[in-house]
């Protein structure tokens, strides 16, 4: 019988400044093949026909006020904010930890203060619209993403390879 890894602990590096401590939650963008439906002649019904990639997003919360995040606020590059979120993924069956590494790039364009009470629990989520995903486990990378660099690599096969090489000549 099979166990789920589940996440044990984690920590973010925003920029390479560690938030250990201090991260909430990270949640990583979902991925989704843009389609469009197409129905030949001949065909009996339509089929979706890959377009490429939907835009990415990601988010994170901090557990309170964090000057430093709200500093990169506004950045004019759309790849000009770095996030490393480091997990450690245990099943409860005795076997050993995997690291996951979790890479973006993209810019902060909603910072949400959440509410603030004297006493109470204090939270501020950041949302990351994404030019670039990679995600590694223990050390092998599963998936990488760059939409400005058109790749789009997944269990060490660049899928867009072949169209980057006829369009960059």
């Amino acid at each position: 019988m099979g166990l789920p890894r589940k996440l044990k602990n984690a920590n973010a590096f925003v920029d390479g400044e560690s938030y250990l401590g201090i991260i909430g939650e990270f949640e990583e963008p979902k991925l989704v093949i843009a389609t469009d439906d197409w129905r030949g002649g001949g065909m009996l019904g339509p089929i979706k026909v890959d377009m490429g990639l939907e835009g990415m997003e990601a988010s994170l919360s901090m557990g309170g006020h964090e000057a430093t995040l709200i500093r990169k606020f506004g950045t004019t590059r759309v790849d000009g904010v770095r996030v490393r979120l480091v997990g450690a993924y245990q099943a409860d069956n005795g076997s050993a930890a995997q690291a996951v590494e979790v890479y973006i790039g993209g810019r902060f364009t909603e910072i949400d203060p959440g509410k603030s009470k004297a006493g109470d629990s204090t939270e501020q989520k950041y949302k990351v619209p994404l030019a670039y995903y990679r995600r590694v486990v223990d050390g092998r990378t599963e998936i990488e993403i760059d939409m400005l660099r058109g790749i789009f690599i997944v269990d060490g096969v660049d899928r867009y390879a072949e169209i980057m090489a006829i369009i960059s000549n």
